[in-house]
């Protein structure tokens, strides 16, 4: 197992953080353009297209990791966890899998993670992300909701705003918003 999830992050180092406008420009160098205009333009890429334009945020990272995981027979699933702070909407998306009785997190795209970690439950992996996701953007539960939403493969080319909606469609896992709570 070992050697088939370094081949997999060792396919995923090729690719960086971003997304390339129409002129080939990753706007992540851009604040300015990344805050103002990325909502406008981006589309979640096929895994063939991230390979091609080696630029992608983790939206499009992990639905390649997916892919590279599908292709050596290894169950996944994916998470997506954002926060409601009324100015924005703060999410990552991310990948873990099982081997025997231990769960892992697969990070490629936050850098701060990157790597693979092991925990004994999915329940602790999902409160170490939140904790870790909560921690990286000096977030306050009794000011902010947050939710992870565990989510199957979106459809191509999916627009910011069209993929928040259908997260929001997917199998809520875990949030602090008691209207929401489904356990």
């Amino acid at each position: 197992m070992d050697s088939k999830i370094k081949e997999i992050m060792d396919i995923m180092d090729s690719i960086q953080y971003g997304f390339k406008d129409k002129d080939d420009y990753n706007i992540i160098n851009d604040v300015k353009k990344w805050d103002e205009e990325f909502y406008k333009f981006y589309y979640l890429q096929t895994p063939e297209e991230l390979l091609q334009t080696k630029c992608g945020i983790c939206w499009d990272q992990v639905e390649l990791e997916r892919k590279l995981f599908h292709d050596k027979n290894i169950p996944i699933k994916t998470y997506f966890i954002y926060l409601i702070d009324n100015d924005d909407l703060p999410s990552h998306t991310f990948l873990a899998f099982k081997d025997k009785d231990k769960y892992y997190w697969f990070e490629h795209s936050w850098q701060t993670y990157k790597g693979v970690r092991e925990y004994e439950s999915e329940k602790a992996l999902l409160e170490d992300v939140k904790q870790k996701f909560l921690n990286d953007h000096n977030y306050n539960l009794t000011k902010n909701i947050f939710y992870i939403y565990e989510y199957q493969k979106p459809v191509k080319h999916i627009s910011c705003n069209g993929f928040y909606k259908y997260i929001e469609t997917q199998k809520l896992v875990l949030t602090n918003d008691a209207a929401k709570k489904t356990t």
